[in-house]
């Protein structure tokens, strides 16, 4: 694989600043680009506050962080780029638009890859002269610290530039997950996407509140899917003889009504028991505040998890190896 010197970073918002945050902090240079107001500041307060989180988990004292630079158009952003990372708003006629105006601009070597959460690559390559090159790259915030990235191919996409973009995910310490069928919000978000649903009813229903049932995850199956993730551990759910015995005794269960599948409507009640709600649990802490706080938590959880050698953990261990052996 031609080796990665420098990075588009197109959309500059959340996920946006996430990939030039962990970027800049393996030493590639990131160029980026939002028509947004304010946005270069609004990128660099957003660096300044996750840079040191990055550093402890992924700096090395070897290795000088790359250089940021802020263009004006996309044009600018992506002409002398090795890799294109979009992440513009989620929304498939503008993305559309968007990677045909950088296929245009790029090298046709490079890949360019969308942040999507859920549109079909199919589609976003559509309108694309070299749409072999196009696929979807999806991580999880903090894209600068969790190591998800999901790797999704169009119809058009060619299997050489799905293998080139996972091995760049994995040069930066990430764990690319092919998605082998290209399906609607790919893996993680629809399992994340039942949960929230779930949640929104019981909301709605007066059933439990915001903070009520994140307790009910972050106590209890929250830290066995840190490490082991839902099947895995319901396979020991079912003894000694594993999953299919958890599935005889527990599979008449799912014939029961306990959960909706359908997302409730959003009227403006349940919105507003959602915000008092989260206004609540955060008790008065700003969003970087909540920010730096989960940072820590999970370099902490990670940490732990790299002893064993298990889940991200693993990746984390795998990851300081190969550094070590550049330096």
């Amino acid at each position: 694989m031609t080796e990665i010197r420098k990075i588009a970073v197109v959309g500059t918002g959340v996920i946006g600043a996430g990939w030039a945050t962990r970027c800049l902090t393996r030493g590639i240079d990131v160029v980026a680009t939002d028509p947004g107001p304010d946005a270069e500041a609004k990128l660099r307060a957003s660096l300044d506050n996750a840079r040191p989180a990055a550093t402890t988990l992924y700096g090395s004292p070897n290795v000088e962080p790359g250089k940021l630079t802020f263009v004006s158009t996309v044009e600018e952003a992506v002409a002398g780029a090795d890799f294109i990372q979009e992440s513009a708003p989620e929304r498939e006629d503008l993305k559309r638009k968007l990677h045909a105006q950088m296929d245009a601009a790029a090298r046709p070597d490079v890949i360019i890859a969308s942040s999507s959460s859920g549109l079909m690559p199919t589609a976003i390559q559509a309108d694309c002269k070299h749409p072999e090159r196009v696929l979807i790259g999806h991580p999880f915030n903090p894209v600068y610290l969790l190591p998800l990235c999901e790797v999704v191919g169009g119809e058009k996409t060619s299997a050489d530039n799905i293998k080139r973009a996972m091995e760049f995910y994995t040069s930066i310490g990430m764990y690319a997950l092919h998605v082998r069928k290209e399906i609607e919000g790919y893996l993680s978000d629809r399992l994340q996407e039942a949960v929230w649903r779930e949640i929104l009813h019981l909301v709605n229903d007066g059933v439990a509140t915001t903070g009520e049932l994140d307790d009910a995850i972050k106590y209890g199956p929250g830290l066995r899917w840190a490490f082991m993730g839902t099947n895995l551990i319901f396979h020991m759910a079912g003894g000694d003889t594993g999953m299919r015995h958890m599935l005889h005794q527990f599979g008449p269960a799912l014939k029961l009504p306990w959960t909706k599948l359908e997302a409730p409507e959003l009227t403006d009640e349940l919105i507003d028991r959602m915000v008092d709600g989260t206004q609540e649990q955060a008790a008065g802490k700003t969003v970087k505040e909540l920010e730096k706080l989960r940072d820590n938590c999970l370099i902490d959880i990670m940490r732990t998890l790299q002893k064993y050698e298990i889940a991200s953990g693993k990746v984390l261990a795998e990851d300081e190896e190969r550094r070590k052996a550049v330096r």
